[in-house]
């Protein structure tokens, strides 16, 4: 199985996917720990996460495969939905929070 295949069945078989630097309950960038407290904020405490630093393939491969430069990567229902920053403004509109509700209920 080629990284690219890897990543597309990591992004489908859970309903919540984080690609982050670290953990969920170590992060090591401050984008990440935002992208976690976001998700927590949201009521998903229980999520998929994938350490990008322990898998050099794996930091290239999901730049690729969203077509997206930076990490933390957020996928929800096998969809990608955006880094921090994105995450954060959706937050604030309230939008992550029904995604989140959506995707826990499924």
């Amino acid at each position: 199985m080629n990284v690219q295949e890897k990543i597309r069945q990591q992004v489908t078989a859970h309903s919540i996917v984080l690609y982050m630097k670290g953990t969920p309950r170590a992060p090591q960038c401050g984008f990440s720990s935002a992208t976690v407290q976001l998700l927590k904020a949201c009521g998903a405490s229980d999520f998929a996460s994938v350490d990008v630093l322990a898998d050099p393939e794996i930091r290239e491969g999901i730049k690729v495969y969203s077509n997206w430069p930076t990490v933390p990567q957020l996928y929800i229902k096998g969809e990608f939905v955006g880094g921090a920053d994105i995450a954060r403004e959706m937050y604030s509109q309230g939008e992550l929070q029904k995604l989140i509700h959506s995707a826990l209920a499924s």
